[in-house]
């Protein structure tokens, strides 16, 4: 199936809100606690050490923002696109799952103009990222029920 690539502006634009929502609606906690800003971020950080699980899942959330992190900045030198910085401090002070996608979404945006189609994906593929989704959502929304 031939994907357009203003599809994809809007599937990543939505997992880019959902990212933020979701990420921000667990990181409010934080905020409320009644802490500093320094003794916020500290007190986060320490708690991904809090068993094997949260480990596990920082060190392979650490580990993938580093190769993304340099194909964004290459892509973005690439096609001219500016907020590079953006991109970069909010995956730090944000949350990189609100931004890779936001900036893949403008990133089609700007193939959009002289490449309408993305590519291809077949059935089972694209089965398999409404699957992954739909995990991420209702993962999401448990998160933000406790």
């Amino acid at each position: 199936m031939t994907i357009q690539r203003t599809t994809l502006v809007w599937v990543y634009g939505l997992i880019a809100v959902l990212a933020l929502i979701g990420t921000w609606g667990n990181n409010i906690h934080y905020m409320t606690s009644g802490l500093s800003p320094l003794d916020v971020n500290i007190l986060f950080w320490k708690e991904t050490f809090a068993n094997p699980a949260s480990r596990s899942i920082t060190v392979d959330i650490l580990f993938l923002s580093i190769p993304v992190t340099i194909w964004m900045m290459m892509e973005i030198r690439r096609l001219q696109m500016r907020g590079m910085w953006f991109y970069l401090l909010g995956s730090l002070f944000i949350a990189v799952s609100m931004t890779v996608p936001l900036f893949m979404a403008l990133r089609e945006r700007k193939l959009a103009a002289t490449q309408p189609e993305a590519g291809t994906l077949s059935v089972a593929e694209i089965i398999w990222a409404l699957a992954l989704g739909i995990f991420a959502i209702a993962y999401t929304a448990r998160t933000l029920a406790l």
